[in-house]
């Protein structure tokens, strides 16, 4: 199993911000001492702007180096296109592993499945895991599946991904809750699993069996995961309440689909961030 991790990804930070440097140390740090699992590290370069601009207009790439910042939730930093542009690559890297039979996960910040194709918001700049969808289909993959469990709905991969053919996105998450969207099905390869704040975990866990089900019908050759730890039960930012088992389950969950898969983190603001992820990297390791 290859971790694609860089530590100048946590470089920056924003006082208060939950979106904090120690997400990653902290899960580096953690990874490096567990013994359960065989990893192999690679430092991601930086995603070329013929992949990004699959998913983002140049008027956005713009943007991104400008200080002001977008919104109270999304501030500007020093060198952001940067840290912007190595968090895309790692998914691209991830994706490049998961081709090669290898399962990747993309342990970097800042997240994306809330950047939309003009737009940074809820700690997003660019989409990664759109970016990296985006640049299989373009090198000849037929049918490519995203399936995001962050607790917050991937507003900006539906947007990017709306009815593009050979791509199905799935997103299980609480509603409601921020960005207020995902309450049901858009397009025709888009598809919402809302959970209503402290539905009991065990219910939680049958929605994503259910959506699970649905992208195993979907047959897709590959599968790019937005994973996102903020549906445990103790993440500061939201009300649901998976705990550390349901994310190996998770994992586990995905390896028996049999299906070439890699995987971004996007949230999870709770101390024990590291645990959980390394509970979701046993499931997929098996």
């Amino acid at each position: 199993m290859k971790i694609i991790t860089d530590t100048n990804c946590t470089l920056y930070s924003h006082p208060g911000h939950p979106e904090r440097p120690q997400r990653v140390s902290a899960t580096q740090a953690r990874l490096k001492t567990q013994t359960g699992l065989k990893l192999t590290w690679e430092e991601p370069g930086n995603a070329p702007d013929a992949a990004i601009q699959r998913a983002h207009s140049e008027g956005h790439l713009k943007r991104l180096n400008e200080p002001e910042d977008f919104d109270m939730d999304t501030p500007s930093y020093p060198r952001l296109t940067d840290y912007a542009r190595k968090s895309a690559g790692a998914a691209l890297a991830a994706l490049a592993s998961a081709r090669k039979g290898e399962t990747a996960f993309s342990l970097m910040r800042p997240p994306g499945h809330h950047a939309t194709r003009n737009r940074a918001m809820g700690f997003c700049y660019l989409n990664n895991i759109a970016v990296a969808v985006l640049e299989a289909l373009a090198t000849g993959a037929k049918r490519v599946a995203v399936f995001d469990f962050d607790v917050h709905h991937g507003n900006g991969t539906e947007a990017i991904l709306l009815n593009k053919p050979g791509v199905a996105f799935y997103s299980i998450h609480q509603y409601p809750c921020y960005p207020g969207t995902g309450t049901r099905n858009v397009g025709d390869n888009c598809y919402n699993f809302p959970v209503a704040p402290q539905t009991p975990r065990l219910e939680h866990r049958h929605v994503l069996e259910s959506a699970l089900e649905h992208m195993a019908a979907f047959k897709p050759e590959l599968v790019g995961v937005s994973a996102g730890f903020d549906a445990f039960v103790r993440d500061p930012l939201a009300q649901l309440r998976l705990e550390e088992e349901d994310y190996h389950w998770l994992g586990d969950s995905l390896r028996k689909l049999g299906v070439p898969t890699f995987s971004v983190l996007e949230g999870g603001y709770s101390d024990e961030l590291p645990e959980l992820i390394l509970a979701y990297l046993k499931g997929l390791g098996g």
